[in-house]
């Protein structure tokens, strides 16, 4: 535009200077032309400088404010924001562009914060039981009974560490994973009731109800990772039930879905605790009391939405929860 501008400009004053000269009877009578046409050439430099630098600094001016928040950036301030009603269609597009990737680094910044708070927090509290009953161990006046206690407690803490840890590393491996590997095609009805036997020491005791609707049915993908499906939402179930309860659990072919339905009679949620279950380390227990450490759920998330479905969760407080999972289909009946 500025090359425009200037050779335009030019232009005009080669033509004055033309006309001046085949016009101009002044000029040709004292055959001297070249003092006024040198005026007209130094005229049009100066203004054509003039418009160079006036219009480059107004396009070179948002460019340089980039370069200045760019700076920014690199030093940790994802506060930054530019301005994006320029005139010029390209740098407004940048603008836009740049305050968008601002956003994102803000948004990952936060919840990187957020990883290490939780994470600290979460290893915090174990290795403070391990060390408290560890220290009451050196005691030689302990009875039995209290060395058992004492041992058992250090046992739980540490099964709670390798757990988190265990936690920690697969969800940090499923976000960084965009297809799943190692499908196979196995009875989807079946591993449902290996879950269910795996937990029977958790619902055995508290004498639970479980209503079964598990019809035959095949079906193809990750083996491994859909059983940690099932474990932490029945897992959850039996947890949150109290004694004398009931779950039931269901089991629907598609197409174009196969649908799975977890429901509990337990405590339910309220609909604030129930809009951040999903969220790595959330937990709607303030304190902290129950057991586990706000993966779970998110680990489920994740590996659901690898797999191409989707979960969902309907619950109210003192009535119960209801998770519906949903797994591309169709299923292939045997």
């Amino acid at each position: 535009m500025v090359f425009v501008i200037v050779v335009s400009f030019l232009l005009v004053m080669a033509i004055l200077a033309y006309l001046y000269i085949r016009l101009g009877n002044d000029a040709m009578q004292h055959r001297n032309p070249f003092p006024p046409v040198l005026t007209i050439i130094l005229f049009s430099l100066v203004i054509g400088t003039t418009i160079t630098v006036t219009v480059g600094r107004k396009i070179l001016a948002p460019i340089a404010e980039l370069i200045k928040a760019a700076k920014e950036v690199s030093k940790g301030n994802f506060e930054i924001h530019l301005d994006e009603s320029h005139r010029v269609g390209e740098i407004s597009d940048a603008a836009h562009h740049f305050n968008i990737m601002v956003q994102e680094l803000r948004s990952i910044e936060t919840l990187r914060n957020d990883f290490v708070v939780n994470v600290s927090h979460e290893f915090k509290t174990p290795l403070a039981a391990i060390e408290g009953y560890a220290t009451l161990l050196q005691d030689d006046s302990l009875s039995k009974e209290e060395h058992d206690e004492y041992t058992g407690m250090i046992i739980d803490s540490a099964r709670q560490l390798s757990t988190l840890s265990g936690n920690i590393l697969k969800i940090s491996k499923l976000e960084n994973q965009e297809l799943l590997t190692e499908q196979t095609e196995y009875r989807l009805d079946e591993q449902l009731r290996q879950a269910l036997l795996l937990l029977e020491p958790a619902w055995g005791p508290k004498q639970l109800s479980l209503n079964l609707d598990l019809g035959e049915l095949r079906y193809y993908g990750n083996e491994e990772l859909m059983m940690q499906v099932w474990l932490n939402i029945l897992g959850n179930a039996v947890k949150f039930t109290p004694e004398g309860g009931e779950i039931s659990v269901s089991l629907r072919p598609g197409p174009p879905w196969i649908t799975a339905v977890i429901s509990d009679t337990g405590i339910g949620m309220a609909p604030k605790v129930r809009k951040h279950i999903f969220e790595k380390f959330y937990q709607g227990d303030p304190a902290r009391s129950a057991e586990g450490n706000g993966l779970g759920l998110p680990l489920v998330s994740r590996i659901i939405s690898l797999s191409g479905g989707t979960v969902e969760v309907s619950s109210e407080p003192g009535v119960g929860s209801a998770f519906t999972i949903k797994l591309p289909g169709p299923a292939l009946n045997s």
